[in-house]
């Protein structure tokens, strides 16, 4: 119980962090005209549904991302992102979400 406290006192730390990253970052592209939309599929390695939810939700709150479906089965979500980006930089609180479900 102890443990997933503090998962979860991390993600929230996390995922401000990468919200206010992430709205300087769009703000920036926008102004400079460097926008490319791209739609990704990103695997993840939780299997819970409650983990795909919160991923999900997490990257829909991340400015320059949202996510369009989860495939739960298959362990997958597609995500719309404004700029070609990797899987690290769509879901880097994969595993403090890991923590506090899985």
């Amino acid at each position: 119980m102890i443990k997933r406290i503090y998962y979860a006192i991390l993600y929230i730390l996390d995922l401000m962090y990468n919200i206010l990253k992430s709205a300087y970052d769009v703000s920036v592209l926008s102004l400079k005209g460097e926008i490319d939309p791209q739609v990704v599929e990103v695997k993840t390695r939780l299997k819970k549904p409650i983990s795909h939810l919160f991923l999900a939700n997490s990257i829909t709150l991340t400015p320059g991302t949202v996510t369009i479906d989860v495939k739960s089965e298959e362990q997958t979500l597609i995500v719309a992102a404004l700029t070609p980006r990797t899987t690290a930089e769509i879901i880097p609180f994969e595993s403090l979400i890991g923590g506090m479900f899985e």
